[in-house]
């Protein structure tokens, strides 16, 4: 057990692994201690099938929790070892209909003190162990159903990246990324219009000489992300989130909602009472970003942007 105490919480694929192939050896023991020639693999299915009736292989694979290829596969090879008879269904010849032959029958009255025994064994387990191993299986499953391990690891990716990344200031040596990044993303959904060419080409007589600001993310000192804060002549709106950008190859870094919220904070510290923005419906990550940032959709409103067809509106408090 050196190498599990040496490479810690990240081996516990290979640690269950191998409890589990302990617990399996035996498994195939246990089933020669009791005379019957038996996979211990076989057993959900079998224990599906020893109260008698006839089930589809669909319905087995629900019962059990298993993909249908691999109740299939299992099956396949009960049929060859005795167990299991499988025919057509009387009122659909598309199913297949499988039923426990005299020989798995005959087994299952064999079973019973097996499965008396193993169920003793288990709870002496249960009862010399500081943990509930039962109750613990039991809860991982839950927690894992509710967000996978593979989630949760790309969560922790997400957040280890995004403490490289550092939101700065426009400067204007920026210009070049400010209209890059921009241009690569619109031009990969739609077409450059006027008011883009005005604000991309002229950034700092447009937004930042109009009382507007600029955030630039960088990664490793690249700026990969861009965001704006325009200045509104608006009774209703203070500031405008617009020109948001991130470079395909830094995405996955939560760079989005690292601009997003420090915009936020930047349209708050200018004393910003409301903030709008605008965007398309097809942009479902950009979309659930602002929602994630606390933006609500409001109605319609005149736009300069022709693929603009939802605008949204945050509180500023």
């Amino acid at each position: 057990m050196d190498f599990f105490n040496k490479v810690g919480k990240m081996a516990i694929g290979s640690r269950l692994r191998m409890l589990n192939e302990t617990i399996g050896e035996d498994a195939a023991r246990i089933y020669k201690l009791y005379d019957i020639d038996f996979q211990p693999k076989w057993f959900p299915v079998f224990y599906i099938l020893q109260d008698g009736g006839e089930f589809t292989i669909t319905s087995i694979a629900k019962e059990i929790g298993h993909s249908h290829p691999s109740v299939s596969k299992i099956i396949g090879e009960m049929v060859k070892g005795g167990f299991v008879t499988e025919k057509k269904d009387k009122a659909d010849g598309r199913r297949n209909m499988v039923s426990l032959s005299a020989k798995g029958r005959e087994a299952g009255s064999k079973i019973q003190d097996q499965y008396a025994d193993v169920t003793g064994a288990v709870e002496e387990l249960l009862a010399q162990a500081n943990h509930d191993l039962w109750k613990a299986i039991e809860e991982w499953e839950y927690l894992l159903e509710q967000k996978t391990l593979l989630r949760r690891v790309q969560e922790h990716q997400k957040i280890r990246e995004s403490n490289k990344v550092r939101i700065v200031p426009y400067e204007p040596r920026y210009a070049t990324a400010f209209k890059a990044l921009n241009e690569e993303w619109i031009s990969t959904y739609f077409k450059m219009e006027e008011a883009d060419y005005k604000a991309l080409d002229n950034a700092d007589s447009y937004i930042i000489n109009n009382g507007g600001h600029i955030l630039v993310a960088l990664y490793n000192n690249e700026p990969v992300g861009v965001c704006a804060l325009l200045k509104m002549n608006d009774p209703e709106y203070d500031f405008e989130l617009a020109k948001m950008a991130v470079s395909p190859k830094a995405q996955g870094k939560n760079i989005g909602f690292l601009l997003g919220r420090s915009i936020i904070e930047k349209a708050k510290a200018l004393g910003g009472h409301k903030l709008y923005l605008e965007s398309n419906t097809i942009l479902k990550p950009a979309i659930s970003l602002y929602h994630k940032l606390g933006f609500v959709k409001v109605a319609g409103r005149p736009s300069p942007y022709e693929r603009a067809n939802i605008q949204m509106e945050l509180e500023l408090k």
